[in-house]
């Protein structure tokens, strides 16, 4: 563990420059592109699966995401940008890796990636660390993106941080009844829908992304590849098609549909 030892400009939009700041990994990705992108503990599927994508294709853009490590919408952004393209901000000392479940992934980062953290070596998670810690995660990034959050959500807390920062709010848009905290920023104005993740992308990537073509996954497919091999290889199409049932997970492999 080491401490940062140079200004970030833009932790000066919190409310209370960070008095330390420690970090493991590689601190370089302070200075590239950033967006943040949080949400609920318990998405639903719809939010898991446009979490990734959007994550995914942001970060093969140059784009660095940053995210709390939390359960749900943050552990989905983290693995989808890739170890090495992620910046993570922890509620506890670095000697931690919380929570728990998301060790692996955490450990990752810290050794690709960049973990930060305000607080010593063993200190544990405490309720009024997680808004600090969110606080850390708005300000770093040039806009915040919430894939789904609920009333009264710790996600919330980070919009409330983002609207006083002045930084852009962008949410997905969600059918009534779902992410309701979302649904209510977008009838309130204060944030904007994403109906076309390859127009945002290229808005904040500076240039359009580039789609695999279907066919060449589809050929891939044909030879019947495990799940994982076809998630690291193609981890945004792998998801829309087996979402739109062109094919199928047997015995953790892929199989096209009939």
């Amino acid at each position: 563990m080491q401490q940062i030892n140079f200004h970030i400009p833009e932790l000066d939009a919190m409310k209370h420059y960070p008095e330390k700041l420690f970090y493991k990994g590689n601190s370089e990705l302070l200075h590239k592109k950033k967006i943040a992108i949080v949400g609920s503990r318990k998405p639903n599927q719809y939010a898991r699966e446009l979490t990734h994508r959007l994550s995914h294709k942001l970060s093969l853009e140059g784009v660095c995401i940053v995210s709390g490590g939390a359960l749900g919408v943050d552990a989905i952004a983290h693995k989808a940008a890739g170890a090495k393209n992620t910046i993570m901000v922890a509620a506890t000392g670095l000697d931690k890796r919380y929570p728990a479940i998301n060790k692996n992934i955490i450990a990752d980062i810290e050794t690709s990636g960049l973990v930060l953290s305000q607080f010593e070596e063993g200190t544990p998670s405490r309720k009024y660390h997680f808004p600090l810690r969110n606080e850390v995660v708005v300000a770093l990034g040039d806009v915040l993106v919430v894939t789904y959050a609920d009333f009264n959500s710790g996600t919330m807390r980070s919009v409330e941080y983002a609207l006083k920062m002045g930084k852009e709010v962008y949410v997905l848009p969600h059918r009534i009844g779902e992410s309701e905290a979302t649904n209510n920023l977008l009838a309130k104005a204060k944030a904007k829908a994403i109906y076309d993740l390859d127009a945002f992308v290229a808005e904040f990537a500076g240039f359009t992304c580039k789609e695999v073509a279907l066919d060449e996954f589809l050929h891939y497919c044909q030879s019947n590849p495990t799940y994982e091999e076809a998630l690291q290889k193609y981890p945004t199409k792998i998801f829309e098609a087996e979402l739109a049932g062109t094919v199928e997970i047997k015995n953790a492999r892929v199989y096209l549909s009939n």
